[in-house]
This record gives C-alpha cells, structure tokens and sequence, in this order.
C-alpha cells in the first residue's frame, strides 16, 4: 500500500514520519489533533508483547507543541495549569492539567521546561494552542504563543534505554524520569525526554526539523534491529493496565481532577490565580458526585476496543459508563477504567455492565492494574 493510498483531503495534516510508517506497515490511521496517527500494524496483542518484552517505535507527532516564550512565560504557564510549577526546574517535564472556569479539564498534557522563560506543553488531543492564545489576549502579559516545527516519537519499552545508547552513546544513560536533554543525531537537531504514554521504561525524542523526519525513522529502526526494536501505535492494553487516560475518552471538559483522583496535581493553596481555581476549591469543598474506578468485566476475551461508552448498573438502575475497556492478555482478564456515581464506587462490589454483547457482570477494583507504583516506567 502506497502513503497516498490514505486521505481525506489537506486538511489533515501528515507527520514527518508519515511516509516512513507506511513502508514500515501501517494499515490504519486515526485522527488526533487535526492529524493522522497510525493505529494498526498488525494484531494490537502481538503490538502489546513488543511493547512489553523489547520495544516498539510510535509516532506521536500528533502531540503538537504549544510552545510559550517572552518574559512572562514562566506566569502565564502557571494560569493555564492547577499544578504547582514554582519549583519546576529547568530541563523538567510536569504531567499537568489544563483547566477551565469551571475546573473541567481542557487537556492532559506534559509540560517541557527547555530555559527559564521557554515551555512546550505536549498536548493531548484538544485545541489548547487556540485557547492560550484566547488566555494571553487580556493577560496583560507578555507572551509570546505558537506551535513550533516539533514532531515527537516515542521510543517504549525495556529495551528502549540500549537502542538509546547505541543511538547517543552512555551520554543519556543517566536521564532521569520525567526530565529532558538537548541533543543532536547525526545533525539532526532533538529533545529527548524520559517519558511516554506506555507506563513502560521509554524515551520521547522530539524532532526539531520536519524535513528530517523520514532520516531519524530510519535511524532508529537500524541502531534497534538487533534489540528486537518493532515499528508499532501507542498500546490501548499496556496503557488501560496503566491507568493512563485518553482524552475525550475518560476525561473531557466536563471531568474535574478530583473525579479522577488527581488531588495531588492541583495546587489550591499556591499564590497563583490559575483558571479554575474558584470552581476547583468550591469541588474540593462539597465533593464530587461521580469517581474514576477501575472494573475487571467477566466473560469471554473482548475482540476489541469498546467504541461506546457501555452502561453500567447496579440493581437495574444506572450508575455510570464504561470509558475504555480492552482484553489483557497478560492478566488474562477484560479491564476497563469506568465513570461512577461517588456513592457506587466501592471496591470489590459487583456490578453490570451492558456490551455490546448484552449485560455482564462486573467486579469494581483498584487501578492501574499493573504496575500500580511506576516501578517500571521510572526505573
């Protein structure tokens, strides 16, 4: 299959890498941030063990930059964000949220400090370019806001920290968790972060010149052929056992931090003024309605991802929805991460949920369902 064989028009953006994916195997894309992403290269399980027992090269070039300059960076940052970022370093990656008035969450990115006044925010999939520069408008601030020419990949799994140190030598070996180097390969200009969307050991290496996309793709791939190094999509089964969100899908506008469990990522007593602190602090005050529970769904292997939310009941009343649920082959069981009225949310009880195959029964429990301290991811 040729690259052109896929499109809807110019109004969908490729990624430096688009091309490359297509030799490589790329049988299906989906939409995300105005762009294609490959989504399928093959059977999604054997994607997963890839992940898992070696590593596999994503493109995530759909993460687009909003990147903040000027003198004021560092201030207008911290009002896009409920996170405290007053002892952010420079050379550190933040996962944060970006709420709105009413505390409901905009995005769920990873915010880059490249200088003192210089940010990348690595968006989820929501327009917050547009709505940065709306916030910066009557800031009295002076910012400046764009997408940068910066296409990531993610290069994830156990066997990611070797491909890198065949790539840069022992230079990056001593990259913590969830800080980032400037580097260059063979010219081509990089940030390379120790993060990813895979709780997995993994690096994200941010290109700086689209016209060199096709070359690191391909660099890549040679120096991890002989760590087993795979072309692949970001994994629904490594990141559901993870616990990690996609937007739209367990969180969009109208979910709060505190629905989710992300208490620690919202700073109500710092100085700053950041949007949504009034609405957040009033949440905090009365409590939510509704939690984020994990569910363990009975019954035969689910063939695929849920494309709707399915219903969840307890005693014929609905209580909540299923947001992404998917089959573990490792655990061996359906997992799925679900929406629940607060009063419901109660490990261990049983509930229903109904598939697209009819009711089953269900098992709320913890989450993630792996892994559940990051061990691996932060090792």
């Amino acid at each position: 299959m040729q690259a052109d064989d896929f499109g809807f028009g110019t109004q969908i953006r490729k990624s430096p890498y688009f091309d490359a994916t297509v030799r490589w195997g790329a049988k299906g894309f989906s939409v995300y941030n105005h762009m294609y992403i490959p989504r399928d290269f093959g059977d999604p399980e054997q994607n997963f063990w890839n992940l898992v027992n070696h590593a596999i090269l994503c493109d995530v070039a759909v993460e687009r930059q909003v990147e903040i300059t000027g003198p004021d960076a560092a201030k207008f940052t911290q009002i896009l964000t409920c996170r405290d970022l007053s002892k952010m370093a420079v050379g550190q990656c933040k996962y944060i949220l970006i709420t709105n008035a009413d505390g409901g969450i905009l995005n769920d990115p990873i915010l880059l400090r490249l200088a003192e006044n210089h940010f990348w925010i690595s968006l989820a999939d929501s327009d917050i370019l547009l709505w940065a520069q709306g916030v910066a408008i009557n800031s009295g601030l002076d910012v400046t806001i764009g997408e940068p020419d910066v296409s990531p990949l993610q290069l994830q799994g156990p066997k990611s920290g070797e491909i890198m140190r065949a790539l840069f030598g022992d230079d990056l070996m001593d990259l913590r968790y969830y800080w980032l180097r400037e580097v260059e390969l063979n010219g081509i200009p990089l940030i390379v972060s120790r993060t990813g969307w895979s709780s997995e050991l993994g690096y994200e290496i941010y290109l700086r010149d689209g016209s060199k996309g096709d070359l690191l793709w391909e660099t890549i791939m040679a120096a991890g052929m002989e760590f087993g190094l795979k072309p692949g999509h970001t994994s629904s089964i490594r990141r559901i056992e993870g616990g990690m969100l996609s937007y739209h899908a367990d969180a969009d506008i109208s979910t709060n931090p505190f629905e989710l469990g992300f208490d620690r990522l919202v700073n109500l007593n710092m100085e700053a003024d950041f949007i949504g602190k009034a609405a957040l602090c009033r949440i905090k005050e009365e409590g939510v309605s509704r939690k984020q529970i994990g569910l363990i769904i009975d019954g035969a292997p689910l063939t695929g991802p849920n494309t709707t939310f399915w219903e969840i009941n307890l005693d014929g009343e609905a209580i909540g929805k299923v947001t992404s649920a998917v089959y573990s082959p490792r655990l061996e069981q359906n997992i799925a991460l679900a929406m629940v009225s607060a009063e419901h949310a109660k490990i261990g009880a049983q509930v229903e949920v109904i598939t697209k195959s009819g009711p089953i029964g269900a098992t709320i429990c913890e989450r993630p369902f792996y892994d559940p301290k990051k061990q691996i991811a932060a090792a």
